[in-house]
């Protein structure tokens, strides 16, 4: 079977992150999705960079988790956060996700944080998205 070759994003594409916070991480020559997931592979890297940053674990770990899951072509940093609200936090735990299961709950976070149904991924979409992570 193919591979899926991952996608590299700026770091402020990356959801979550404020100019401060982008502007710490390039500072720490972190200016892709990358180079985030490089610098913050280990638990030891994410303690070193939260200690560098001066900034909580728990924010590192969940830019780890973005950046992880925005290496999949058709998630992108688009809907990277979208997938982390629902569980969602690596591109393996997507790839062992049925539509069936996951469709319905983007659904239902994006009437929840948008009020907008109009706006979640349809089913072919969240099917590709699975489709690609097994292929990673």
């Amino acid at each position: 079977m193919p591979s899926t070759k991952s996608v590299n994003h700026p770091i402020e594409e990356l959801p979550g992150l404020n100019i401060a916070q982008t502007q710490q991480l390039k500072a720490c020559g972190i200016t892709t999705t990358f180079d985030l997931l490089r610098q913050g592979n280990t638990t030891a890297q994410r303690q070193q960079l939260s200690r560098e940053l001066n900034t909580n674990i728990k924010y590192i770990n969940k830019w780890a988790a973005l950046a992880n899951l925005a290496r999949i072509p058709g998630v992108g940093c688009e809907h990277c956060g979208l997938l982390l609200h629902a569980g969602v936090s690596t591109p393996r735990q997507l790839a062992s996700m049925t539509v069936q299961r996951l469709h319905p709950l983007l659904r239902k976070l994006q009437v929840q944080l948008l009020n907008r149904a109009d706006l979640a991924p349809d089913t072919a979409q969240v099917s590709s998205w699975i489709q690609q992570a097994k292929m990673m």
